[in-house]
């Protein structure tokens, strides 16, 4: 037997306290629980609490949005103690033994568990989680936690509704933009709270919903809420932004979305709950937009991760996703991120960008866009090297879309951002292990099965493992053409990560024989490099002619030299042929195939 106190989030005071019987008992909003919780995101069984000899456990019944204990994701976890503080949605619960039905005035003690370190004692005796008087559920058959949701007509607040609205804060006359700040963070969690009370009354089908019919569903509720509310709102809350910040929260990634929709933000950066930074025109400047607190992050990246397949717990606490745009996502969470869940993510232009386009910007020449499209075309192996943030993938994406229509395709990503224009295309994404540690699927597994599928084209994201000697190999067996990215300062460093990466693979190959393999398949390496105004630039593009005692040779065709800084701190310099022919553009002439050799000059 076993006591269960409720509380919701935010709110000190308890609104239900259940007793379970039984060894067993099931939370939900189901009917048959005997906890029953309202809300759109709690499953109908959404956890169980049992006890055994050792104390009381809690297990997660496999629910999208998940089960915490002490604020990190459980599938399993216990024996549970009275400070444990249990999290399902919007709701807190504490649990704790009764050996025996107490007598009046009596605290009740686990007689063989009684050390504090031990599974813990009657919750409703707790003085930290004192129970509410008259709300003990003496019938063995009851149906659970009374419903938070209003049982009258939706539209109306519940009958204890308005002294939980009620502002709680005084004005700091000394900072009164913080505490405006802090006034309106309060408000937005009671009405988000609210919503979620009236999108569950009104049984709201979200599961069937599209995005959009939800977001606006969500929309009419939270005006009917906030008109509700009247004059109770005070005259300093903008009602329309307040309105946006919790539909942003409920149906969306909180204050993400606001960022996430200005074009001119190129990356976000959540480094702790209250502290959001972007990077606009290259430089990154500090916003003003925060969550409300450490969960409401983890929720977010949940929201994104979720629909992947892909999971972030204590037990894997860093992930690598996308959103739809194709906008990469990686998200690392305690007891990794010592200040807090922390979130980065680099948008995509929802205009795809060309050449022509990069030509505009200054980050290449109108002669090496001629020649990487021949090199293309002509199905030479593409190496692009660059650090984080240089511009790799876009890249990537323009010379992809220079393959002819005709053939066939096959792209191996670790999270999905290549957006090619080609109609025959196979898109393979590695895949994470599952809570047991098995299931996972490797970059390398990806690009050893897709030699099976009869690809024209190999396009690998990232080489950044054993992976490189497979690509090597794919290079050297039939599969010309095929193209990817690796992280390198330079054309030189870029070969000698490859040698590094092909030894990652586990085979002990010599030296000699991992130089003829990286010079026999890569034909091109084309270097991007991240200026300090931000700017980004083709800074070499080489041709690799070969192995010469025991030394990779490369020719370097085009370069990028940097003459200065204007008096906006802008970089300047020019684009330079350096008067080598690659060998293969000689090739083509003997052939009979007219080239341009005049962007060479």
């Amino acid at each position: 037997m076993f006591d269960i106190i409720i509380k919701e989030e935010d709110i000190d005071e308890a609104i239900a306290h259940v007793r379970c019987k039984g060894a067993r008992c099931t939370i939900g909003k189901g009917r048959n629980n005997l906890v029953r919780l309202k809300g759109w995101r709690i499953g109908d069984i959404h956890a169980e609490l049992f006890e055994d000899e050792k104390g009381l456990y809690i297990e997660d019944k496999g629910t999208r949005m998940g089960t915490r204990v002490n604020k990190s994701r459980i599938q399993h976890y216990g024996p549970l103690r009275s400070s444990d503080t249990i999290q399902i949605d919007v709701y807190r619960l504490f649990v704790g033994i009764v050996e025996e039905e107490p007598e009046e005035g009596s605290q009740t003690r686990n007689e063989d568990e009684g050390s504090e370190s031990d599974p813990a004692v009657e919750a409703a005796s707790s003085t930290e989680e004192p129970a509410l008087p008259n709300e003990t559920q003496d019938d063995a058959t009851s149906v659970g936690v009374p419903a938070p949701a209003p049982t009258s007509a939706p539209s109306e607040a519940p009958s204890d509704a308005e002294p939980r609205l009620k502002s709680v804060l005084s004005w700091d006359e000394d900072d009164p933009e913080e505490a405006a700040r802090a006034e309106r963070q309060l408000w937005r969690n009671r009405i988000h709270l609210q919503l979620l009370r009236m999108m569950d009354v009104r049984r709201t089908e979200v599961e069937s919903m599209d995005e959009e019919a939800l977001r606006e569903q969500a929309r009419r509720l939270i005006v009917e809420i906030i008109d509700d509310i009247g004059d109770r709102l005070p005259e300093v809350i903008d009602r329309v932004q307040l309105t946006n910040d919790v539909l942003n929260e409920a149906v969306g990634l909180g204050p993400l979305e606001e960022l996430i929709a200005d074009d001119s933000i190129t990356e976000i950066m959540v480094n702790r709950p209250d502290q959001i930074y972007v990077e606009r025109n290259g430089r990154l400047e500090e916003t003003k937009v925060e969550f409300s607190n450490d969960d409401a992050v983890v929720f977010a990246i949940e929201r994104i991760v979720a629909p992947l397949g892909r999971r972030i717990d204590e037990s894997s606490p860093m992930v690598d996703a996308r959103l739809k745009d194709g906008s990469r996502v990686n998200a690392v969470i305690p007891p990794l991120a010592l200040r807090g869940p922390s979130i980065t993510i680099r948008k995509f232009s929802k205009n795809k960008l060309t050449a022509a386009d990069l030509v505009r910007l200054d980050a290449l020449s109108p002669e090496m866009v001629d020649f990487l499209e021949v090199a293309v075309k002509e199905r030479k192996n593409i190496v692009i090297s660059g650090g984080t943030g240089s511009g790799k993938t876009t890249f990537l994406n323009i010379l992809s879309n220079f393959i002819p229509h005709r053939e066939r395709i096959v792209t191996v990503e670790d999270a999905a951002e290549l957006m090619l224009n080609q109609p025959h295309i196979v898109g393979l994404e590695s895949r994470p292990p599952n809570l047991e540690g098995k299931g996972a699927i490797t970059i390398r597994d990806l690009v050893r099965n897709c030699l099976r599928m009869r690809p024209d084209r190999i396009v690998v994201g990232e080489c950044r493992g054993g992976e490189a000697l497979d690509m090597l190999q794919a290079m050297n067996t039939g599969h010309d053409g095929s193209l990817t990215t690796v992280h390198a300062n330079s054309p030189r460093d870029s070969i000698s990560r490859l040698e590094v990466m092909v030894m990652m693979a586990g085979m002990e190959l010599p030296s000699a024989a991992i130089r003829e393999q990286v010079a026999s398949a890569v034909d091109i390496i084309v270097q991007q490099s991240r200026f300090s105004d931000g700017s980004r630039r083709i800074t070499h593009v080489c041709e690799v002619t070969g192995v010469e005692g025991n030394v990779i040779q490369m020719q370097d065709i085009f370069l990028y030299k940097q003459s200065g800084l204007d008096s906006e701190g802008k970089v300047f310099g020019a684009f330079e042929a350096t008067g080598q022919i690659p060998e293969f553009y000689e090739d083509l002439r003997n052939r009979g195939i007219e080239v341009d050799m005049g962007i060479f000059s």
